[in-house]
């Protein structure tokens, strides 16, 4: 992952007999080739920095240094460049930055502050992210935030979601189930809004979750479903409850017993917001109806809290001083869920499985769990991949899930089932999984939140991908709404 460099730093080492010390170095603001050079190279040879796998923009190498006082640059594009974020110091080759490595420490620095606004995939060790380091803010600037971002949420509305073209889905409640999933894979879509002709009005939405169910109903030897019976059995059947599941997951997920969760195109951004958290909905329908009596509905767009993020990150991009909050760390705010450290009291914790475990074992845990994406790790808890709700629905693609059995299939071949139907739409196309730093500030968690598909990051430190945490959309708006 570090490239060449970690072999040029040793050999610029210096004096023998004396203990190296491996030291990371990060260039984090993108670039095409990043070089290092300092006095550890005599200022003569550069050392070629690498990419983080998955951002291109965070650079990094690990050099190992003798115990001392350094100085640095580094070579970007063919411009030498400082870092302004770390300590610098003007001499024979201008402005230069610094490091002093105590003789005592068997750590790894990190030259890397927490406040460096960095859009990577990168962390920095806990060792050495003291919350004491990272700026405070007050309670009253936390406030001053969320008020301004309320009133930006309460005064912009719905209609700003809408593309200037595009295409909404929805699916009759009579068409069969089994034709409804294959319609969703072939789309590349994990949703759609279901629409009843008799009532002329729609009803309801068919997301992942329901393919979940009944493949997990399949499995189960004791069911009264079959696969044929998925030929005949109508979408409006499955969400009337006809089919019956284990009581726990009816009472965790029985969304169909509900009237539908939607919006129109006047209604204010927060109060679609709030809608989402409230409802524990991932997609809100916009429809518009010119009718005092709400017939001859218009589906207008599927919304998500992507798109209001969007529409927050947009308005506030040339005024991010206004809002104190968007400068901190995520890991100095309460957001996310975190993996406990040893001897702290844990709290819901983080969800994750090893690439062997069985397909059942990551749809039971989806369900009961009630999360939207599991990760999948190494025995050091290294992220490897991850798993969504959303990638269920490449079974549909030749009938896989009537050739599998959940319990026989690893996620692992899960995933490489996924990635080899590709998905004529680029459903799984693409980044899988998208990471960020316990260090990145707020704004730059909030932008790539923003781009649609990106409902979650999973937090992860530097170099070894340990998972610490997760990040999702719905946590962000909880956070800025106080809810």
């Amino acid at each position: 992952m570090f490239g060449s460099g970690s072999d040029s730093g040793q050999k610029h080492t210096g004096v023998a007999g004396t203990v190296l010390m491996p030291t990371r170095f990060v260039w984090p603001y993108g670039g095409r080739r990043v070089l290092l050079s300092g006095s550890f190279t005599r200022w003569q040879d550069h050392i070629t920095m690498s990419p983080m796998e998955g951002c291109p923009t965070v650079f990094q190498v690990v050099c190992n240094l003798t115990p001392g006082y350094h100085q640095y640059k580094f070579f970007v594009d063919g411009e030498w460049r400082h870092d302004e974020r770390q300590p610098v110091v003007s001499g024979n080759y201008g402005v230069v930055n610094t490091i002093f490595l105590p003789r005592e420490s068997d750590a790894i620095p990190e030259l890397f502050n927490p406040d460096v606004p960095v859009g990577s995939n990168m962390d920095v060790d806990n060792d050495f992210l003291r919350l004491d380091a990272v700026p405070q803010i007050s309670q009253a600037e936390i406030e001053l935030s969320r008020q301004r971002i309320s009133a930006f949420l309460s005064t912009h509305t719905a209609y700003e979601l809408l593309p200037e073209s595009g295409k909404v889905i929805a699916l009759d409640v009579n068409l069969p189930v089994k034709q409804a999933f294959h319609v969703l894979y072939e789309q590349g879509i994990s949703v759609a809004p279901l629409w009843d002709f008799f009532k002329g009005q729609f009803v309801g939405v068919l997301t992942a979750i329901d393919f979940i169910l009944i493949l997990m109903e399949l499995g189960n030897h004791g069911s009264n479903l079959t696969e044929e019976e998925l030929e005949t059995h109508s979408i409006s059947a499955w969400k009337g409850g006809k089919l019956r599941i284990n009581r726990q997951i009816d009472c965790n997920l029985n969304s169909y017993s509900r009237s539908l969760v939607h919006g129109g195109p006047y209604d204010s951004l927060k109060d679609l917001a709030l809608r989402f958290l409230q409802n524990k909905v991932s997609t809100l329908p916009i429809i518009h109806s010119s009718s005092p009596d709400g017939s001859f509905p218009q589906l207008l767009h599927l919304a998500t809290l992507s798109g209001i993020l969007k529409c927050i990150c947009r308005h506030f991009k040339h005024s991010s001083s206004s809002l104190p909050i968007l400068q901190q760390p995520i890991c100095s705010i309460p957001i996310g869920t975190w993996v406990p450290k040893i001897g702290e009291s844990s709290g819901k914790p983080v969800a994750m499985l090893r690439p062997n475990a069985s397909l059942g074992a990551a749809l039971s845990l989806l369900v009961q769990a009630e999360v939207s994406a599991i990760p999948i790790v190494d025995d050091n808890d290294s992220l490897l991949d991850i798993y969504c709700r959303s990638d269920i629905t490449a079974l549909a693609k030749d009938r896989a899930y009537a050739q599998i059995r959940l319990d026989e299939l690893s996620i692992h071949q899960a995933i490489q089932l996924g990635q080899d139907a590709s998905s004529p739409h680029g459903l799984f196309n693409g980044q899988r999984c998208q990471m960020c730093l316990r260090s990145d500030p707020l704004h730059k968690v909030m932008e790539r939140l923003s781009v649609p598909g990106a409902r979650r990051l999973v937090i992860v430190e530097a170099g070894s991908k340990r998972v610490e945490g997760i990040i999702s959309v719905t946590d962000v708006f909880r956070f800025l709404l106080g809810c």
